[in-house]
């Protein structure tokens, strides 16, 4: 499977791209503690045979790491934004985030989801006191609409990935690896739109730049690959996996810039791989972990991390239904 790495792109991004920096991440920890955990490392080597630690996002409130990036951007908005209200468009994890974080501060929140979303995510935004609205299927569609709810009814808009406060609290899940594990050698990420993978590498290469961060795509959605590939942003005709919250069909602009400049390579898992990984986490780790979730977990048990020292594989989610794991 093809590995693109940054060194092999022209930078496109230009000289004012806004980047994040230290200071950037550094205060999102401040913002985002009061809503996210801080998550373990735990240590599943033994079992799988080769260096492999999972950075347990799917722990967090909301199920995944999402609320890092939300609560970031929420927690900075000013007392009328919040009494007005926030919105997004998300297929599931990214709204519950938010939802999340807008119950947090009190804040109304209006989430816009795909008609093909997991019954799972849709109940989990409800839970939290948001309003779903589903729209078609495609990102775009999602973000037409949740872009015509922020105009009508004057709401702030928290993007799922491409924003510089998202990705700064994303940011924050890097630095916990680097106090958790001071001599990791390599985090593998993985890649929806990017603001994880953003926000992360951002925060390690800006404070240890020896350490590898390669971000994972499936084979169906490789957007983030394909753009990296060309040297700018591209659009794919179409999106297809088992892997629901990594299906954007292109990635932002500010965190293809990101990917540029701080990702040492992208690989891509097909369904099967990310499928066993799933199951393989859930009887042999005891883990219950979402298709997106297990993407970084099946990059490295089929062999395509092959970078020296300890391996940190960030679980990003786990909020899968029992019947999804039965038909897995």
């Amino acid at each position: 499977m093809p590995a693109y790495t940054i060194q092999s792109v022209i930078m496109t991004s230009g000289p004012n791209a806004a980047l994040t920096t230290q200071q950037d991440v550094r205060d999102a920890v401040e913002r985002v503690r009061a809503f996210a955990r801080r998550t373990p490392l735990l240590d599943l080597s033994d079992i799988a045979g080769r260096s492999l630690l999972l950075k347990c996002e799917h722990h967090q409130p909301g199920g995944a790491f999402k609320i890092r990036g939300a609560s970031n951007m929420i927690a900075s908005l000013s007392p009328d934004a919040l009494r007005r209200g926030v919105v997004t468009y998300s297929s599931g994890n990214h709204g519950q985030a938010v939802a999340l974080a807008a119950q947090r501060v009190g804040a109304p929140a209006v989430i816009v989801m795909p008609t093909t979303a997991p019954a799972i995510k849709i109940d989990g935004v409800r839970r939290w006191g948001g309003e779903v609205i589903l729209e078609g299927t495609t990102s775009a569609d999602r973000r037409t609409r949740a872009e015509a709810e922020a105009a009508a009814r004057g709401l702030t808009m928290v993007p799922p990935f491409d924003h510089a406060m998202v990705i700064a609290g994303q940011g924050t899940c890097g630095l916990e690896i680097l106090e958790q594990l001071p001599n990791v050698g390599t985090v593998v990420v993985p890649v929806g739109g990017g603001g994880l993978v953003s926000g992360v590498s951002a925060a390690i290469k800006l404070t240890r730049p020896s350490v590898r961060v390669i971000g994972v795509e499936p084979a169906g959605a490789a957007k983030m690959s394909a753009s990296l590939a060309a040297g700018h942003p591209v659009t794919l005709e179409k999106a297809a996996s088992i892997a629901d919250g990594l299906m954007p069909v292109r990635p932002g602009d500010l965190t293809f810039a990101h990917a540029q400049r701080f990702v040492d390579a992208i690989v891509t898992v097909s369904d099967e791989q990310i499928a066993k990984a799933a199951l393989w986490l859930f009887y042999e780790a005891k883990q219950v972990v979402e298709p997106s979730g297990a993407a970084t977990t099946a990059a490295v048990l089929n062999g395509l991390i092959t970078t020296p020292g300890p391996v940190v594989v960030i679980v990003s989610g786990g909020n899968v239904s029992p019947a999804t794991l039965a038909a897995l």
